[in-house]
């Protein structure tokens, strides 16, 4: 009989931990907006299409927390999907003015939003 061997395995991705959170209101580090952080994925999880799109020169990389923004500038609100490298604290302690925040969070108290209760059955 042979000997049983250990077989070696590759590492996985390192994955680090989300410098931001949900409900924490953030700024774009280039681009004039602000949000209000509504998910985070641990690494870009967005199409190629998407990516693709983004200037080579400024093309965040893919190793790193992406984050969902209830964002809003000048022109109104939407959803943006940033990098975590694109990111700062926004300081004002102001509320987002995207209309979209009183859906997935309840309250906004010295400059951090609070989620819903979850509804479930």
């Amino acid at each position: 009989m042979g000997r049983a061997t250990e077989t070696e395995t590759a590492p996985g991705p390192v994955i680090r931990l989300a410098k931001f959170g949900i409900g924490q209101v953030v700024r774009h580090r280039v681009f004039d907006f602000r949000g209000v952080i509504f998910d985070v994925d641990p690494v870009f999880a967005n199409t190629e299409e998407w990516w693709e799109a983004i200037p080579a020169e400024v093309r965040p990389r893919k190793d790193q927390p992406f984050y969902h923004l209830l964002a809003e500038n000048d022109e109104g609100g939407y959803v943006a999907y940033v990098s975590e490298q694109n990111l700062v604290p926004d300081t004002t302690g102001e509320p987002v003015g995207n209309p979209k925040t009183s859906l997935i969070f309840d309250s906004f108290e010295d400059g951090q939003y609070h989620l819903r209760p979850r509804i479930t059955h």
